[in-house]
């Protein structure tokens, strides 16, 4: 549930590495929390992850979020405003030095990550496998 509620828009968010400092220490204080371990204990972010089971930190969960929300919008029609959205470039001028990276620059690294190119969303079932969205059998 707090999970849920701390990412909800994460598929927007333009994660920059002050954004994963602002995210991670949020996540372990909520993992902390749920477990009853203070930092005062002083038990490691690691042996914590692994008492709860979790492999995979939050920001690998934007990141699939991410890819997901990209794949949908790139299997949409044509003319549809995610698309517009995704592909708008401002016409006013840059300032100075080197541009930020932008949403898409993200995605790209994202999915050579983990081996996907151009087009694949095209397959969902390979999309989603690719992403690491799997569905859990219970």
């Amino acid at each position: 549930m707090i999970k849920r509620s701390s990412l909800y828009g994460s598929e927007t968010w333009r994660l920059t590495e002050n954004n994963k400092t602002q995210v991670e220490p949020t996540e372990m204080d909520a993992l902390r929390r749920s477990s009853r371990i203070s930092r005062k204990d002083r038990i490691r972010n690691v042996t914590i992850r692994q008492q709860i089971g979790l492999e995979e930190t939050i920001i690998k969960e934007i990141e699939q979020y991410q890819l997901t929300w990209y794949g949908h919008v790139q299997r949409t029609a044509e003319g549809r405003l995610p698309e517009i959205a995704l592909k708008w470039m401002p016409k006013q001028k840059r300032a100075r030095g080197r541009p930020k990276k932008n949403w898409v620059e993200g995605i790209k690294k994202a999915m050579n990550e983990r081996n996907l190119n151009e087009g694949q969303w095209e397959d969902r079932k390979k999309w989603s496998l690719g992403v690491g969205q799997r569905r859990k059998t219970f």
